[in-house]
């Protein structure tokens, strides 16, 4: 019962902040890009706090001395929602490869779309593939950090899913430099994929060692796959 009301008072809190930063964030439109990024960093703070507060659910950041300063190509591992904003904490300028859909919400669709996220329509097929390239590669040529998820979806702890190509195409077009950093978490332990429960407890993000550019393509898909999901499964038993 108690686990019933902690779950459902976390519910409450972070859905109705949710709903706050997609009615009141297109409010940030008029002013300069970064105004708008500092807006989704301050939400995500809040949102660290309140998932504290109401649902017991701490956060412990491990290996940030390994994330280098400037442009970065972010693979992450998904289990959660979590996940979709925590990024804003920890890096300078990130911007999220997502969905197209996504973009389509209103209030919050304006607001990612003048932040400079980058839309994937799956649709679309190899133009899809190649637009998300050319966008990716724009956006780390001004100097940001690019999130993406190699598996393209969120995975419950465990769960064995595919590492997609999209990430693989980035790779072989990074700008000259610009490293890939691998990052592995237990979100979905704590807060899960469509679950109404929580569970108390602290989540584990760890920055792996980066991916220097120039490796085959094999070797390059082989050594992401095997960094994350060894660290992402060791974090579901010794975080």
């Amino acid at each position: 019962m108690i686990n019933w009301l902690r779950s459902l008072l976390f519910n409450i809190v972070i859905f109705a902040w949710i709903i706050i930063l997609i009615l009141f964030s297109w409010t940030f439109i008029p002013y300069p890009r970064m105004v708008m990024q500092r807006m989704f960093r301050a939400w995500g703070k809040i949102a660290v706090w309140l998932m504290r507060v109401s649902g017991g659910i701490d956060v412990r950041f491990v290996g940030l001395e390994k994330i280098p300063p400037g442009p970065l190509l972010v693979a992450s591992k998904h289990q959660s929602i979590w996940d979709t904003f925590i990024m804003y904490v920890i890096l300078d300028d990130p911007q999220y490869v997502l969905k197209k859909e996504l973009m389509k919400i209103p209030f919050w669709g304006w607001s990612a779309q003048k932040s400079e996220h980058i839309p994937v329509d799956r649709e679309a097929g190899a133009k899809a593939l190649r637009d998300m390239v050319d966008e990716c590669v724009d956006r780390l040529s001004k100097g940001r950090q690019v999130i993406i998820f190699p598996q393209g979806t969120r995975t419950a702890p465990g769960e064995e899913q595919r590492y997609h190509p999209g990430v693989m195409a980035i790779y072989q077009q990074l700008p000259e430099g610009v490293p890939v950093l691998p990052i592995a978490l237990n979100s979905g332990v704590y807060w899960g994929r469509r679950k109404f429960g929580v569970k108390p407890g602290v989540i584990t993000l760890e920055v792996l060692d980066p991916i220097q550019p120039g490796l085959p393509r094999k070797e390059f898909m082989k050594q992401l796959e095997e960094t994350i999901e060894t660290a992402s499964t060791r974090l579901l038993t010794t975080p």
